[in-house]
């Protein structure tokens, strides 16, 4: 990665850290979920920059990939545990962050103990360092304060265009034999819950991106995927943003069909703690530097 690109990374870092700060102020009781993500968004869109993936905002047992439906009308409860997941694109560079707000002002404890795991690990992280020993220092964090980290989610890999970019840092010890390197950029990314640590698919999906450019028979899935190439190319987009373009739930959910059968597409279906344990995230990207690495979006 050249001089060039690292800037890009950390300009977009700086815009990220200011959205994730000023969006702190939405997560209240009785906000639309809809409201919240759709205002974040737009403070990503008026930064100059794209949502690198549609904003999650994922509810107590739920640990990833929620996204509001389109008109969807749930708001937040009294007692949820709200993690916001939030990616920026700007120009190719691409960052990655997350927090979680504790509304019903019990489970601080928890929503500690993925802070300071993401805390730890950044203070593990420097040229030479393997991923696995990193994912030992979340692991103990967490098991310190009481709790399990999920051990089948990981921090990964960024690079220019590419969210996930095949290497990861689990969030339990492994032997991964990868070992940063100076200018790598990574999205860490503990979480810990009180199940037993492990999540699993549930059938509802709202987040898809592309995946190969094959071709779909059905007239209105042409139109929805050369929509999808020409607004968000190979980054993650929503069912709801589609349905702004095209506002029939039946046409657009059969065309995401085809797609998907299709292997155009791929979806991200939405990820529960397997036994419905509460789970708190923490997250951040960070470059690696000579002696350690920079958290591009604090």
């Amino acid at each position: 990665m050249d001089d060039n690109e690292l800037e890009l990374f950390r300009q977009v870092g700086k815009i990220t850290s200011r959205i994730r700060e000023d969006s702190k102020s939405l997560i209240m009781v009785g906000e639309s979920l809809l409201d919240v993500a759709e205002t974040i968004e737009k403070m990503i869109v008026d930064e100059g920059c794209k949502p690198a993936f549609p904003v999650n905002i994922s509810i107590n047992d739920i640990a990833a990939h929620y996204t509001p439906e389109f008109e969807a009308t749930a708001s937040l409860g009294e007692t949820d545990l709200v993690k916001v997941d939030i990616g920026v694109e700007m120009h190719g560079a691409l960052s990655d962050t997350a927090y979680t707000v504790d509304l019903a002002g019990t489970n601080g404890k928890l929503v500690k103990a993925s802070e300071d795991a993401l805390e730890n690990a950044v203070k593990a992280i420097r040229p030479g360092t393997a991923v696995g020993e990193v994912g030992a220092v979340i692991e103990e964090t967490i098991k310190g304060y009481g709790f399990n980290p999920i051990s089948n989610l990981s921090g990964h890999m960024i690079k220019s265009n590419e969210l996930h970019a095949g290497v990861e840092i689990p969030n339990i010890k492994t032997d991964d034999p990868y070992r940063f390197q100076a200018r790598d950029i990574f999205a860490v990314e503990p979480f810990a819950t009180t199940g037993r640590g492990y999540v699993e698919d549930l059938e509802q999906v709202e987040i898809f991106s592309l995946y190969t450019m094959a071709n779909v028979r059905m007239r209105q899935s042409r139109k929805i995927a050369e929509h999808v190439i020409n607004n968000y190319g190979m980054l993650p987009f929503a069912e709801r943003w589609v349905r702004k373009s095209f506002q029939s739930k039946l046409l657009v959910s059969a065309a995401l069909k085809e797609m998907l059968q299709s292997h155009m597409i791929r979806g991200y279906p939405i990820l529960r703690e397997v036994s419905r344990g509460l789970v708190s995230q923490t997250e951040h990207t960070i470059l690696v530097t000579e002696d350690g690495c920079e958290v591009l979006t604090r």
